[in-house]
């Protein structure tokens, strides 16, 4: 039986021939377009499934790449978010500086003195000293004894100066005194540093003295040092011990005693007036 089948050429002429002879039939009378459609729609599971594996990985590497990329917009807007934070602080920090400038140069303009800004460089770390390093020195013409003062009131005098920065005694250091009166009625009296950047005590005051608490002590300029009309500070209290010859009267400085980081470096009238070219 098998000897007498035709031969695998034969039947693969065959084959041929038939194939031609349905392609020719097909496309000129759609004549299998029907089970062309069948065999497809019973092939699509097989196709689905097996291009299903292709896709998952596509899918999931697309996911990875969303995510990556997801997660790196993130830290660049944390990263920018925070730049921005940090420029505002510092817009906030330059406009208060500016405010504060403003407010130092304006209290010196009123009472027509000459003077100039300066930056606080360091506080002494001494606690028995009041004591602040200032960035100004003999190279900006700055003179032991010279008055410092903020946008609020008097806040000492220059102890040492050096060519690039100065040492200023603060008016609440112990070792401070400066001649002031009270400038309600004009009474005249020695304010005194009590060691605490809060407090000043007045000097010298006869108990029967007209000091009120609320009282606004200025500079009288009796020293020669500190220029008249600066505010000192304001009368807290006011206490009469029996026995003892001068009142006890306490007074706030009104200088921001250890919250200032500019400082205002005058020159009196009764001094010589700085060179030409500064402020």
């Amino acid at each position: 039986m098998f000897t007498d089948a035709p031969s695998p050429t034969a039947r693969f002429i065959a084959c041929v021939i038939v194939s031609f002879l349905v392609i020719s039939v097909d496309h000129q009378h759609q004549q299998l377009a029907a089970l062309r459609s069948a065999v497809a729609m019973a092939v699509y599971p097989l196709q689905y499934l097996a291009s299903l594996p292709v896709a998952l990985v596509d899918m999931a590497a697309r996911n990875l790449a969303s995510r990556g990329s997801l997660l790196q917009d993130n830290e660049q807007l944390v990263a920018e978010n925070f730049r921005l934070k940090t420029r505002t602080l510092r817009f906030e920090a330059l406009e208060s500086e500016n405010g504060r400038l403003r407010a130092l140069l304006d209290s010196s303009t009123e009472r027509g003195e000459q003077s100039v800004v300066a930056d606080l460089l360091a506080v002494d770390s001494n606690p028995a000293a009041q004591k602040i390093v200032i960035d100004k020195g003999s190279r900006d013409h700055i003179y032991v004894g010279q008055p410092i003062a903020d946008a609020h009131g008097i806040l000492g005098q220059v102890v040492q100066v050096a060519p690039f920065s100065s040492t200023a005694l603060l008016i609440s250091d112990a070792r401070h005194a400066m001649a002031v009166q009270v400038n309600r009625t004009g009474l005249r009296a020695i304010a005194v540093g009590a060691g605490r950047s809060t407090e000043l005590f007045l000097s010298f005051v006869p108990p029967k003295a007209d000091v009120r608490v609320g009282d606004l002590v200025v500079s009288s300029g009796l020293d020669n040092r500190f220029p008249a009309g600066y505010p000192v500070g304001v009368v807290t209290g006011v206490s009469l011990s029996p026995g003892e010859p001068f009142a006890r009267i306490v007074v706030k400085p009104s200088a921001q005693i250890g919250s200032s980081h500019e400082v205002l470096l005058v020159w009196p009238q009764l001094r010589p007036e700085p060179p030409a070219g500064m402020p």
